[in-house]
């Protein structure tokens, strides 16, 4: 969802912003005005710009209301209640997607092995154990 070396920059616009929640920046506006705690910098002409912990408390959002399903009121409640506990799961969920990504890049990579390279790997490891030195 949000991009690594992006980490490094200070603000974010909203149509950047909305590309890493994959949400329309009229939805990143509502969101706005239903919660809060959601305060992006306004720069002139009325221009957001988002810092991290607004960034922080949109995956939050998007979690409760895209993957989890809760309407605005219920998401709103729970991070009014319940905020630390909902970002640790949210910490989880995303980690273990990084894990899952990861492996299935290793699955593919050794379903690309043909069974000529796996046979060819099996006689170079067979070969080097069992040889005697001269």
């Amino acid at each position: 969802m949000l991009n690594k070396e992006n980490e490094l920059k200070l603000f974010y616009s909203i149509s950047e912003v909305a590309e890493m929640f994959n949400v329309n920046e009229s939805t990143l506006r509502f969101w706005e005005k239903e919660f809060p705690a959601l305060t992006p910098k306004k720069a002139g002409r009325g221009i957001r710009q988002y810092q991290q912990k607004d960034i922080d408390l949109l995956k939050l959002i998007h979690h409760l209301v895209k993957e989890e399903g809760m309407t605005i009121p219920g998401a709103r409640q729970r991070l009014k209640v319940n905020k630390d506990n909902t970002d640790k799961k949210v910490e989880v969920l995303e980690r273990l997607k990084q894990i899952r990504q990861e492996l299935a890049g290793m699955r593919d990579a050794l379903d690309a092995f043909t069974y000529d390279q796996v046979e060819e790997l099996q006689e170079n490891i067979g070969g080097d154990c069992g040889a005697s030195p001269q």
